[in-house]
Formats: C-alpha cells, structure tokens, sequence
C-alpha cells in the first residue's frame, strides 16, 4: 500500500524482438521434426502406393499377417493369393507389405 508498482516501460522494437525469440525453438522443434519424423513417413508412404499400384498377376508378396503367397488374381481393392496348392485367400491390396523375389515361397 505504501510503495506504489513500478512498471517498466520497454521500446516496440525489444517486444517484437522478445517474441521472435521467444517463438524461434518452438518453430525450430517443428523443423527438426519434419526432416526426421514427418518427411521420410511420408515417402515410404509414397513408396508402398507405388508399389501396391504396380503388383501384377504371378508376383510373390508378403502380407502384413506374414502370409507369403503368389497372386492369382487381382481386382481394384483386393488381389487373391495362393497360399498352398489349390488354397487360395483373398486379401486388400494394402495389407501387402513386401514384394518378394520369385522362387521364394519354394524355399519355404
């Protein structure tokens, strides 16, 4: 009550310059983040579309469930997989993983 508040008065130029400051880790983090987390998602994104569009009839994959197969059949949204002779399955194109070299599903 006695000692009244004293305020300080800054310049424009030191607020502007305060908060620049202020913001400039956060817009940092945000870089950092895009080179090591949003980019390379985004391209191995890309890479499996690609992959996924170019599958063809005869082709050896891998399924995310881990089912290994050749592709007998292929539609818009889902291909066929022979698993086993005369045992077939029908799965998303999506749920393809991993496009295998031929000759792998004798090996197994």
């Amino acid at each position: 009550m006695f000692i009244s508040p004293a305020f300080a008065q800054a310049a424009d130029g030191a607020q502007e310059s305060s908060l620049l400051v202020s913001l400039a880790p956060m817009i940092l983090i945000f870089v950092v983040f895009w080179f090591l987390l949003i980019r390379p998602q985004q391209r191995k994104v890309k890479e499996h579309r690609a992959m996924v569009t170019a599958l063809q009839k005869g082709e050896e994959v891998a399924t995310v469930g881990g089912v290994i197969g050749r592709i007998t059949k292929l539609e818009e949204s889902t291909l066929t997989l022979e698993i086993a002779t005369d045992t077939e399955i029908l799965v998303q194109r999506a749920a393809v993983t991993q496009l295998l070299p031929k000759g792998t599903i004798k090996d197994f």
